[in-house]
Parts: structure tokens; C-alpha cells; sequence
């Protein structure tokens, strides 16, 4: 079995413009959001904010992935270890 059974991640999202990750403000429904640091709107809001920052998303996706796949992999060479002793 897997040591680590939670590989949730909390992602931060970047302005695409500046690279803040904290200056944001937005609308109730966050259906606009505006970078308060450089002052770019996001008029498709938290939407096209996770559009843009896909590359990001991406990378974290490929890092859980390889995270899983070694444990898989240290899990299977413990499994055949203990077979062949």
C-alpha cells in the first residue's frame, strides 16, 4: 500500500502579467478579477486565470505523477524483495 494516499496540492495562481500570486481582487462570483499590483483585468475572471496559469498546473500535475510513480515502484521492489528472500 502507499505511504502517502493524499497528493492533493493547493495551487496558487500567477498573473500572467507580474508573476504576483497575491494582489488579487475580484467580484463576488469571481467572474472578473484584477491584479492590484500591475492592474491587469482578467474579464473572463477565475476561468481564464487558471487558463493562463496551465503551464503551472501542468508541471504540478507531472510532479504528482512522478511522486506516485516512485512509490508504486518502492512499493513493488519491497513486494518482490520480500518474495525472493
Amino acid at each position: 500500500m502507499l505511504k502517502n494516499n493524499d497528493y492533493s496540492r493547493t495551487l496558487i495562481l500567477r498573473c500572467v502579467v507580474c508573476g504576483d500570486t497575491e494582489s488579487f481582487s475580484h467580484n463576488e462570483d469571481e467572474t472578473y478579477i484584477i491584479c492590484k499590483r500591475c492592474g491587469r483585468e482578467y474579464f473572463g475572471g477565475k476561468s481564464e486565470l487558471v487558463d493562463l496559469n496551465e503551464q503551472f498546473i501542468e508541471s504540478e500535475v507531472e510532479d504528482i505523477k512522478a511522486e506516485v510513480a516512485k512509490e508504486i515502484q518502492a512499493e513493488i521492489n519491497k513486494n518482490l524483495n520480500s518474495i525472493f528472500k
